[in-house]
This record gives structure tokens, sequence and C-alpha cells, in this order.
């Protein structure tokens, strides 16, 4: 095959033109600097040529030219690529089949567009032709053939601080930072901040790396692909004060104390050549499928990759290496659309494993929190309040409350430190939870009060509830349909508290006209009555 490369001599370009001219095809290694593209083929083979991507004209020119069979763009960043697919439709204008490297998810997503006209002249135009979506979608594919309902995809790429950071590249993970980012999160749109949430993750061989959310194709594709109800995608940096760094960046850029940082991605790539030689070449990716089977039984399982020896960057070619085989053997439908599930995960591991990769599945066994602590109890509870608290990534319902206040002086301040609603017969009701980890956060909102609290597991049968500098630990008896909760013990700062400074509990959980139900009411041996808040709750979505 003829192939002609945009951004041919680039960190993922130039390993895509030595492998396929390892291969045997005829490669064009294209870009905007004659001295870049000659240099690489005079080491490595292929035709330089100079072609600046928004030069539409000259593409098209040379594809008749030289009668070109495949384009790929793996120039980027495609973030800053107008909506019109130019590239692609020159390519397609020609009968050359199109391939790109995307990273963006509308810019992937959207081109479809051109499902006709590449349909017609029998090419394929596919876009996140790389680690996002190609291999992640695989990977989910293998992941979830039992499972009935997805709940959550979570996928997280974390490379190597000494892996080659490409101007592209980083100028469309700094363009994200502390921008706002959409999230398909519990059925629906959630707004959040780019590179906030961090979370820790351990992958096999000792690597432990944190990473935070930003801008995936997946977040866009996957929710209507595999019916998930929550599809989240994190990366991360292996130097923790690096990460940390780019989080402070994003709180100033949220709150415009600083402009965009993708217009300084040139002295942040300075910078952070002078750290390369720190940390190390070892790269991981994890992807995430958690729900249920038709049975009701909980699934979560893990697709864990870690490579070494410098090779993380050859994982974003790998897929379009795959695809231009698959291409040249006519093994593939014309059509554009976003690269999802194109290559099998058996035949990206075959590839991933010739370069040192290694790879497993696992499953975890992890359950939602009152699954956990109630196993033998879960099944018999009615439906509503199973879906209240069956909490893989985030849940949010609102109905109705009516509060009741103690009207004591203790009660009252009491009342006041944990941020207890104010009395009223009737307030809209909203609660949201999230999952962190192990633990799950609670957000309750009675009009215009809020408070919060943090559970956590507590062993069988029981949780712990944290509120501030106070932890609780409560007991989970059931009886029939409802359950209740009791508080059996409690600390201040971590200092166990007597039983007589205990407050009493009477809450319960049940389902009525087919709506999850609360009925809250604490009290304490020196106040006596402090609150009770009652009502129902519905999911959004």
């Amino acid at each position: 095959m003829k192939v002609m490369i945009l951004g041919g001599y680039g960190v993922f370009g130039g390993h895509v033109s030595r492998h396929l001219l390892a291969a045997g095809h005829s490669v064009f290694v294209c870009g905007r600097s004659e001295a870049g593209s000659s240099a690489f083929c005079a080491e490595f083979g292929g035709m330089a040529m100079v072609l600046d991507r928004d030069d539409l004209v000259q593409m098209g020119a040379l594809l008749d030219r030289h009668e070109i069979d495949i384009l790929i763009d793996a120039a980027g960043p495609f973030q800053d690529y107008d909506s019109d697919y130019g590239v692609a439709r020159v390519a397609l204008a020609s009968e050359v089949h199109y391939l790109d490297l995307s990273d963006d998810a509308e810019f992937s997503a959207g081109i479809s567009r051109l499902e006709m006209a590449a349909e017609q002249i029998g090419c394929v135009a596919l876009s996140g032709v790389s680690t996002v979506p190609t291999i992640s979608s695989a990977a989910v594919e293998r992941l979830s053939p039992d499972i009935d309902e997805i709940a959550l995809i979570e996928t997280v790429v974390l490379p190597g601080n000494r892996a080659p950071r490409g101007h592209s590249v980083m100028r469309a993970i700094l363009g994200q930072v502390g921008r706002p980012l959409a999230m398909w999160r519990d059925g629906q749109w959630q707004k959040t901040i780019g590179w906030s949430k961090r979370k820790e993750f351990h992958l096999p061989g000792g690597l432990h790396r944190s990473g935070s959310l930003i801008g995936a194709p997946d977040l866009v594709l996957f929710p209507d692909y595999f019916r998930a109800r929550s599809v989240l995608f994190r990366a991360g940096l292996e130097l923790g004060f690096m990460h940390y760094a780019l989080g402070v960046f994003g709180w100033a850029v949220e709150r415009r104390i600083l402009p965009r940082l993708d217009r300084f991605a040139s002295m942040f790539q300075r910078v952070a050549r002078l750290f390369e030689g720190f940390g190390s070449d070892q790269g991981g990716m994890s992807v995430r499928v958690c729900g249920r089977d038709r049975a009701g039984k909980a699934i979560a399982r893990d697709w864990r990759l870690t490579i070494g020896g410098g090779n993380g960057p050859m994982i974003p070619a790998i897929p379009a290496i795959l695809l231009v085989e698959k291409i040249a053997s006519g093994d593939i439908r014309p059509g554009a659309r976003a690269a999802v599930c194109e290559l099998s995960l058996d035949d990206l591991e075959v590839a991933l494993h010739a370069i040192g990769a290694r790879t497993e599945i696992h499953d975890t066994g992890e359950r939602p929190l009152f699954e956990a602590a109630l196993p033998d109890d879960w099944a018999n509870m009615p439906e509503t309040w199973r879906a209240a608290h069956d909490l893989w990534d985030f849940r949010k319902m609102s109905g109705e409350a009516s509060v009741e206040r103690g009207d004591g002086f203790l009660s009252g301040i009491i009342g006041a430190i944990f941020g207890f609603p104010k009395e009223t017969s009737r307030v809209e009701a909203e609660v949201e939870m999230e999952r962190v980890g192990q633990t799950e956060v609670w957000r309750r909102r009675f009009g215009s009060d809020r408070f919060r609290s943090i559970l956590s597991p507590a062993g069988p049968g029981a949780v712990f509830e944290r509120f501030g500098l106070f932890t609780f630990r409560l007991a989970l008896p059931i009886d029939g349909p409802r359950m209740q909760m009791e508080v059996d013990q409690g600390w201040f700062l971590g200092i166990a508290l007597p039983r007589a400074a205990l407050p009493v509990s009477q809450t319960w959980e049940y389902e009525e006209d087919g709506l999850f139900h609360f009925d809250v009411r604490l009290s304490a041996p020196i106040t006596g009555f402090i609150v009770r808040y009652k009502g129902w709750l519905a999911p959004q979505c």
C-alpha cells in the first residue's frame, strides 16, 4: 500500500511510519518541517515531503499524483481542528482511505457525518485510531460479554515520565486543564473540570500512580455504544509534584486567575524537559467495567497493561498499523465512523506483547458499599432501595422532605455543627452520592441548606459515617423490607466517645408507593431531640 502520514516523523506518527516501512509499504512522511521529514527518511527510509495539513489543495494534488491508498493524520492537536473534516474530505474526494489518531471526543464522534461519502466509494474513514477509543473499546468488549447492565466504564492512561512528550499532545491536555468538561454519569451529562478528582491507581509490577479526569473520545462514544450508565477517563503524570502542580494551575484557570494553559505549551514542554531524567520509562493503562449480569450478580473487571523499556509511546501507533493491514486485505467495512471495536483485543494483544507489554484481566470482586455490608439481604430488599444503593460511580436523586428541629440550646448547637436543615413542613430534597474508592460521599440538600457525610466499609452488617471530625459506626439491621441504621460506636478526632455521649439514631429506609423513602430521627442523652427529616427520593434519570 502507498501510505501518506501527516506528522509522520512525530512521536506517534514516527512509530507508525517505521512499522509500515518495515512491513514493506511505501510511506510518504509528511510535515511542515523539511529538515524533520528529511532527517527521518534518511535514517528509516520512506519519501520525505513538506506538507502543511491546512493546504488542502496541495494535499489533494499529492494524493492523486502519487496514487496514495491511505492517508493517516497523526499531526494534531485535534482539539484545534475545524469541524468540517477538511483532510478527511480531501482523502475521500481522491478515493483514498482515511485514518486519524484523534484524542478529541467531539472530533472522533463527528466523523460519522462523512458516512455516505465514504460508503459510496467503498472507502473507510476512521477517527480515533489510537489508544482511545480503539484499544479501550476492545478491552470493554472483552470484559463485558456477560454484563447485562454496564454501570461504569473507567479508563486511565499512565505514561512514564521519560516517555517523549509531543507538542500536540501537550497542547491537547493543557487546553483542558481547569476548563469545563462534560462527563456521562448516572445516565446524564454532568459538568466537571479538566484535571480534577485525582484518584490513585495500582497496576501490576508495583506501578502506583495518580490519574485525573480529562477528555477523551470514550466519554462521548461509549455511553451509546455500550449503553453504559457512567463513563470516566483519566490520565496521569508519574512525578507526583508535576501532577499536583498541574492541578494547582487548573484551579487558577477555573477561577480565571490564569488564561488557558495551552497557549503556554512550549514553556511547559521546556520545564518538563528539565525533569526528564527523573521517574522511569514504565507506563500503564487500565480499563474497568462494572455492572450486573442477568441474574443480578455484581461484576467488576479490569483489563490492565504495563510496559517498560521506553516502549509506551509505541502503543498509540499499534491500531493504525493493524488497520492498514486490514484495509490492505479488504477485511474492513466501508464507511465513516469512530474506531470503536474495529479491532479485537486478541489481535491487539499480539502486537502489544511483541513490544514487551504485559496484559491481564482481573476480577476485582468489588460490590457497592451496602451490598458488601449486607450480602445475604441485598437481593431480598425492594427494587427502589437497591437502585438507590447500587452505587458504582454517581447517583443523583431528588424529591420532597419535611424537617423538625429540637428547640433546646445544645441541640441547636449540634444541629448547626453538623449543618442539619432548618425546620419546615415541606421542602425540595436532593441527594448526590459519589463513589470515591471504597467510600461513598453523600451530599444532601434541603432547600438552600446543605450538609454532607462520608460512608465507608465497617465489616458485615455495618458502615462508618463521618461528619467532619466525628465518625460513627452504624449497624444495619434488616426488618423485612426495611433497613434501619443504629449508632453503636463513635469517635471524635479518633478518640472513642463514651456510650452516654453517643447520639441515638432511629433511621429507616424503605419503599412506599414505588418510591424510596427515608426517615431519620436523631437525639442524644444530654441534648434530647436534635433533628428529624423524612421524605422520598426518586432517581433523576
